[in-house]
């Protein structure tokens, strides 16, 4: 085991590293005000000429004081460059302005978590989602999905799709090699799963498991798609050890969806699947876990979404180490067969059976 102190950093490096810290809300909404208000965009524009807070606020019709008082921040943070009164952008500038991941998450943050957040360490001290709150009175953030306020839902959904659509495609060959019949997709949501499925092979059906609020979406949303007639919906609580899964499928499908869980509450389930299946039946868990991703920042990334588990969703689940996860298929009398890392954006998959 490496020595943990003699990878630590500097003192005056540590110092400046608490700054950010401390002072970690306010230059977040310093980043999202530069983007929101066109302040990155014209500096971006500017290329190599760079360009002044005149201009800028000529540009987007920002006061120059607050051109001025912004982008010395984000020059603090890196993201802009400042000489001789004039504005150049640099590289993490450019990934706020330019890249997906990057807008997914800060919408995200800002829509669904930021006010909310306030409320961490009561969530931590109560094991509840005491942020929920301010969005609405739920038990946990999926009971309300269907409700919350339209742009909450759509950075939410926007998050939740950004991810998983990016593996979905190699997902479905690796599903469809050996083509199911009958597909549950376990906590299937809004049935995006469940239309790529139809679409894909002209003969499978599937059946969503989930709260009634999630099958009204996914049944509208199938039925604009014109694939109501091999998209079905099964009312469940997944929460409730006493209602069993229905038995006949091929292959059960759970989908970033155990994460939603404490590791009590993902073993109920998966018990509960297993007792559903036969010898050959296949169920397939996909989930990005911390300890298996390639970049730190996705390691970041995740870690900082399990607080948001414990402070708006539900108040005891997170993203999971995968060792945590194989516990779980493993006490619930499964084994996994097939175990795939490194789909899409930093995904795994588990193809289980029964053991």
């Amino acid at each position: 085991m490496k020595d943990t102190l003699s990878q630590d950093i500097s003192a005056v490096e540590a110092k400046y590293e608490a700054q950010k810290i401390a002072f970690g809300p306010i230059t977040f909404q310093c980043a999202m005000t530069i983007r929101n208000t066109g302040i990155l965009k014209a500096v971006a524009d500017s290329r190599k000429e760079g360009i002044s807070a005149d201009d800028i606020s000529k540009k987007t019709g920002i006061s120059k004081y607050g051109v001025k008082v912004l982008l010395d921040m984000a020059a603090s943070m890196k993201v802009v460059r400042e000489e001789n009164e004039h504005f150049w952008l640099l590289k993490t500038g450019y990934f706020l302005l330019n890249d997906k991941m990057t807008e997914v998450n800060m919408d995200f943050v800002q829509d669904v978590c930021y006010e909310g957040s306030y409320y961490l360490e009561e969530a931590i001290r109560e094991v509840k989602p005491a942020g929920l709150k301010v969005l609405g009175e739920w038990e946990n953030i999926y009971k309300g999905l269907a409700e919350l306020p339209e742009q909450v839902r759509k950075s939410w959904f926007a998050f939740d799709h950004f991810y998983s659509d990016n593996a979905f495609p190699t997902l479905l060959e690796m599903v469809f090699k050996n083509p199911p019949r009958k597909l549950y997709d376990v906590g299937g949501n809004t049935g995006r799963w469940a239309r790529l499925c139809v679409q894909h092979d002209p003969n499978v059906e599937v059946t969503i498991l989930d709260l009634p609020g999630q099958l009204r979406d996914a049944k509208k949303q199938a039925e604009e798609a014109g694939l109501s007639e091999r998209i079905h919906g099964h009312q469940i609580d997944l929460l409730d050890d006493n209602q069993p899964f229905p038995k006949g499928a091929d292959v059960f499908w759970i989908s970033q969806c155990l994460d939603c869980f404490s590791e009590e509450e993902i073993l109920g389930i998966l018990k509960r699947a297993a007792a559903a299946m036969t010898a050959d039946t296949r169920l397939y868990i996909l989930e990005t876990y911390w300890d298996r991703q390639r970049f730190e920042g996705a390691e970041y990334s995740l870690n900082a979404t399990s607080l948001y588990f414990t402070v708006m969703a539900n108040g005891n689940s997170r993203m999971y180490h995968s060792r945590d996860m194989i516990k779980q298929v493993h006490a619930a009398g499964l084994i996994i067969d097939e175990d795939t890392d490194d789909i899409g954006l930093g995904h795994t998959l588990f193809r289980c059976r029964l053991a």
